[in-house]
């Protein structure tokens, strides 16, 4: 694991902290079932790698995870939920973060952004088929849906969920990104030197 400074350690708890705190202030979107809450945790995460590289990133989005399972605990007691939500948050945040190096413009962060929530919507829709779904009928004791329902739940309420999640992270990350652009900028500076 790359070694990282007293002061990207203190900067990636602090990020952690504060995602965890914007985990907290979820909220449900009505069209969709309530147990896909929205909020704005990745933001602290992504702004983490922008400065610190991707593994800053990752580690914001476990940490944040961590703090939220032994906080509030889960109905499971099998942290499901929350690997769910590292899956998602790291399948934001490294897109994001490799297309924005590339093309290091307010035209290539908007595109980071949607290759970013492209990724987190697609990707999280398989691992949801595959993995989480099955899981949560696992420890939850509830009757497996049949290939048909799962399929038709994802496509009507995954999917379309984590793009709208994504895009309204984006919006949010894009008002904070235009007034930050240079102090971000700086921090990779200061940094790399």
């Amino acid at each position: 694991m790359k070694k990282f400074s007293v002061k990207a350690m203190v900067s990636i708890g602090m990020l952690s902290s504060i995602s965890y705190v914007l985990m907290l202030l979820n909220f449900p979107m009505p069209p969709f079932p309530k147990f896909l809450m929205v909020d704005f945790s990745d933001i602290p995460a992504l702004i983490a790698a922008l400065i610190f590289g991707p593994a800053a990133g990752i580690l914001v989005e476990l940490l944040k995870n961590m703090l939220d399972y032994f906080m509030t605990g889960s109905e499971t007691g099998v942290p499901v939920g929350h690997a769910a939500n590292f899956a998602a948050g790291v399948l934001f945040i490294l897109p994001t973060y490799y297309i924005y190096q590339r093309v290091k413009t307010k035209k290539g962060m908007t595109f980071a952004l949607v290759a970013g929530t492209a990724s987190m919507a697609i990707l999280m829709s398989v691992l949801n088929y595959y993995v989480f779904l099955p899981a949560y009928t696992m420890f939850l004791n509830m009757p497996a849906m049949s290939g048909p329902e799962t399929k038709q739940f994802i496509v009507a309420g995954v999917l379309p969920f984590n793009f709208v999640k994504g895009i309204m992270m984006s919006l949010v990350f894009m008002l904070i990104f235009t007034r930050m652009k240079t102090w971000i900028e700086r921090q990779q500076t200061y940094k790399s030197a």
